[in-house]
């Protein structure tokens, strides 16, 4: 979908930017309030925060699920999006 292959490059640009406004490095409650919604609703803090929680013994609430939601939404757009890519007539 890139047309070349310096673009291509900048596609996962979001993905690796994502972790970096989670709850990764700073919990949300310390988050400014107009950021704690753009942090809490995106696929790496349910992931984060179900980690955390079984490594440190801590009940994960619905972010396991949240996260197993997430990985599946995301594979199977992305499993579409590729079908649909390769499978399109060439130019």
């Amino acid at each position: 979908s890139s047309p070349n292959a310096e673009a291509a490059s900048n596609n996962a640009m979001p993905l690796i930017l994502l972790p970096l406004i989670s709850s990764a490095f700073v919990p949300l409650h310390s988050m400014p309030g107009w950021f704690q919604p753009i942090a809490h609703y995106q696929p790496f803090t349910p992931a984060i925060e179900t980690l955390r929680g079984l490594l440190l013994n801590t009940p994960i609430g619905n972010n396991g699920w949240i996260t197993l939601a997430w990985t599946l939404t995301l594979t199977l757009l992305g499993h579409h999006w590729s079908t649909t890519q390769f499978n399109r007539e060439p130019k």
